[in-house]
């Protein structure tokens, strides 16, 4: 894997459906010196300014988040069908 990002241009088309979860990702995502370094200096933009500091990038995420669902909506929508149906055989047996 490449050391340096694409540039934005070359990102992959936009998503459609469920993201599928990635921990390799996530975790370099927390520990990278980038973050570590604007963090502790506090050089972080207020939420919302994203169409501010990169209006194409956030016009990406927007489409992206709207588009697209979690894995764990998945989940918690099952479990919900699944407890209704138990719930539903307990009340019935005699």
């Amino acid at each position: 894997m490449s050391r340096y990002k694409k540039p934005f241009s070359v990102i992959k088309p936009m998503k459609f459906g469920l993201r599928i979860p990635s921990l390799k990702k996530r975790i370099a995502a927390r520990t990278s010196a980038k973050r570590f370094v604007r963090h502790s200096l506090g050089l972080k933009a207020p939420r919302g300014w994203g169409w501010i500091t990169d209006p194409k990038r956030a016009l990406y995420n927007r489409i992206y988040n709207r588009t697209t669902r979690g894995c764990l909506i998945l989940l918690m929508g099952l479990s919900g069908a699944m407890f209704c149906v138990v719930f539903l055989l307990i009340n019935l047996m005699p």
